[in-house]
């Protein structure tokens, strides 16, 4: 849907004077013409960007619950998530143990949303396209280390996501298994085409309602707007015939923002887009432009 970038406050039936709008006698500077200024007034993009950042840091939770949460995080959280990164190295060769572990993954983000008072907003028919989707290249922008987490969380039962992730964290064993048991690919960023490879390779073995997770930006964005995209998705989505399921991510930032590691409370908005499908009688470039352009409208909308 077209933004305009401005919301016109009409004053047509609004009194003459500051007078009529019985002000007190100090702001008495508004008469004839004057008066009339309303009728052109226009809330920029910023004004609305800032009225859309208040309402994602408004507390969903009171005081008392958001203390009471948090506290059971540090008690209970260790244990909890430490369970989490320790089950792959009993029970990763078991039969049905990656079905098992997405489910116990996805719960854990969502449990750790919850008690961070941190509410994953999402329409029902955005949760019913992505639900419905089987093998779409999954695009997402980034704006913070909640990013991850809010997707798992919106994420429906019957979709699985996979991560690719730079090789050196799989240098941790602990890390490496765990990764190993949630299906994470192990790409190699040092070189473009083995990357490029790997993930091919790894889409198109996908099980039916599995997609690979990319990040265009490639880390979370300086700015208040979209970053430049690498073609990396697009190039993937080429070579293996896939659409691109674009997601935007708002306001994760204003919650949890660079330098920082304790996020607010408050509501981060997702939204999904239609199926991207990559036109192979363009440059990669303008691919990746119109993708870019799909997904930063929906960025810039309040």
């Amino acid at each position: 849907m077209p933004h305009t970038g401005a919301v016109t406050l009409d004053t047509a039936d609004l009194p003459d004077t500051c007078h009529d709008l019985r002000l007190p006698p100090w702001r008495h500077c508004c008469h004839g013409p004057m008066a009339r200024w309303g009728h052109n007034l226009r809330l920029g993009p910023m004004t609305q960007r800032s009225a859309s950042r208040e309402a994602a840091t408004a507390a969903i939770d009171p005081l008392p619950a958001r203390l009471l949460k948090r506290t059971a995080l540090v008690v209970l959280g260790p244990v909890y998530f430490g369970f989490i990164a320790f089950v792959p190295l009993l029970c990763a060769r078991r039969r049905g143990f990656a079905g098992w572990y997405w489910r116990l993954v996805k719960r854990a983000c969502s449990w750790l949303l919850w008690l961070l008072s941190i509410r994953a907003d999402m329409s029902a028919a955005d949760r019913q396209a992505l639900g419905d989707d089987t093998d779409s290249l999954i695009v997402i922008n980034h704006r913070s280390h909640l990013d991850g987490f809010v997707l798992m969380d919106v994420v429906p039962d019957q979709k699985w996501f996979t991560f690719a992730a730079k090789k050196e964290l799989f240098e941790a064993p602990l890390l490496r298994t765990g990764f190993n048991g949630a299906g994470l690919v192990e790409i190699d960023r040092k070189s473009g085409r083995l990357a490029l490879e790997t993930l091919s390779a790894a889409v198109r073995t996908m099980p039916a309602r599995r997609s690979v997770v990319l990040f265009p930006e490639g880390t979370r964005a300086r700015t208040d707007t979209l970053g430049p995209f690498k073609a990396g998705a697009v190039l993937v989505a080429r070579e293996t015939g896939r659409a691109v399921r674009p997601i935007v991510i708002r306001d994760s930032d204003q919650l949890l923002p660079r330098g920082k590691f304790v996020p607010r409370s408050g509501t981060v908005r997702v939204d999904v887009l239609p199926p991207f499908v990559c036109d192979p009688t363009v440059s990669v470039d303008e691919d990746l432009d119109r993708l870019r352009a799909a997904m930063l409208a929906v960025f810039d909308t309040p």
